[in-house]
């Protein structure tokens, strides 16, 4: 082999080419088990969906099953008893991104902001997003996030506050990207049609343009991942072997260069198929009963 293609096998991640199933689930075994940086979290159970009232006990009972495997959570709604869950976290050593959501439901909004502000200032939260993808889903303008963000900023002065969403959205959007203290961005090689084969590099181009802009601030990416069933999407293949070898080659860059990664997701989630098709039921790491996918 020559150096060139050496670097670009590098560059690229895991070489893959020798590796059975069974190699890789492994690999990742012995990936989670040594602990990951960073997990999205939902407590929600079969049956539920946003706007469902989730308990303290499911929350526990979720949280207990990734503890032994993270160090830190992302949340992503104060209301509904998500506000919940950064007590409960801490409860077992997590550090807590704690979010709000934000939609056109200004009503709502106001009540995730207090909830938020709330949950910052008993001391359960050591990141701050304020929105996700509100502004790749068109339900607010710039403008109207701008506000929710620096009104935020104005009532919890001293925390780290940012707001989450597409890498290229910090890119097109200067304004959101200097009001912002933490950069969120979420890096998906999946949804633009990317093959398994180039989606590492693919999703390190993404992080790295969004340093290059940030202007020396932390770029946190706080979504990525791969689902393991599913349609395809353009040529980006939902299966399990792809979906380890995303998750291998993500945790071990994270790991060997410090990137912090919020990985999606701790949790299959069937209510997504009302919004994504069928793939988004199986972004989790666990299943939807809370059970592991790959073995322990």
């Amino acid at each position: 082999m020559s150096f060139r293609s050496e670097k670009i096998l590098s560059l690229a991640g895991e070489d893959f080419q020798q590796k059975s199933i069974g190699d890789l689930i492994a690999m990742y075994n012995e990936l989670l088990d040594s602990g990951v940086h960073g997990l999205c979290f939902s407590a929600y159970k079969e049956g539920q969906a946003p706007g469902s009232i989730i308990s303290a006990d499911q929350i526990r009972e979720r949280i207990q099953i990734i503890k032994p495997h993270t160090n830190w959570i992302r949340t992503f709604s104060c209301t509904d008893g998500n506000e919940q869950i950064p007590a409960i976290a801490k409860e077992y050593g997590l550090k807590v991104m704690v979010g709000a959501w934000l939609s056109d439901d200004k009503e709502k909004n106001e009540q995730e902001i207090e909830n938020l502000v709330r949950v910052v200032k008993v001391g359960d939260a050591d990141l701050v997003a304020v929105g996700n993808e509100v502004l790749y889903r068109e339900e607010l303008t710039e403008e109207e996030l701008l506000e929710y963000i620096f009104r935020v900023k104005q009532m919890i002065p001293g925390a780290k506050v940012g707001y989450v969403d597409a890498y290229y959205e910090f890119i097109n959007r200067p304004a959101v990207t200097d009001a912002c203290d933490v950069i969120y961005a979420n890096c998906y090689p999946f949804w633009e049609g990317c093959h398994i084969d180039y989606s590492h590099v693919y999703m390190k181009n993404m992080y790295y343009g969004v340093l290059q802009i940030a202007k020396g601030k932390k770029v946190i990416i706080s979504e990525t991942g791969w689902p393991n069933k599913g349609t395809a999407f353009e040529v980006s293949e939902p299966s399990a072997e792809n979906a380890l070898r995303y998750f291998i080659n993500t945790q071990k860059w994270s790991k060997e260069e410090n990137i912090e990664v919020m990985y999606f997701s701790s949790f299959d989630e069937s209510w997504k198929i009302e919004d994504e098709g069928d793939v988004g039921v199986y972004w989790g790491l666990w299943d939807k009963n809370g059970k592991r996918k790959y073995g322990s």
